[in-house]
């Protein structure tokens, strides 16, 4: 973006909370939800609170997008 030159980042991410919110506008039906958990290659002081980072999805989608991201998505991708 033109006179973008800043990373936020946690715990809100609202530098990417734009682009998060037309994806899955766009297509939920395709995103399943995941981490680097652990979180390996990060100094452990600086390691993000997965609550916190969970919670960002409760501002980015509805309640029957969620149960798509965090459960039938990935269901149906892994057949289970």
């Amino acid at each position: 973006m033109p006179g973008f030159d800043a990373q936020l980042g946690g715990p809100d991410y609202t530098d990417v909370g734009a682009i998060a919110k037309r994806v899955i506008g766009h297509a939920p039906e395709r995103i399943i939800w995941g981490s680097n958990w652990p979180h390996v290659g990060v100094p452990r002081e600086q390691y993000p609170d997965d609550a916190e980072q969970l919670d960002v999805l409760l501002d980015w989608a509805s309640p029957e997008v969620r149960q798509r991201i965090l459960v039938d998505n990935p269901a149906a991708l892994y057949g289970f």
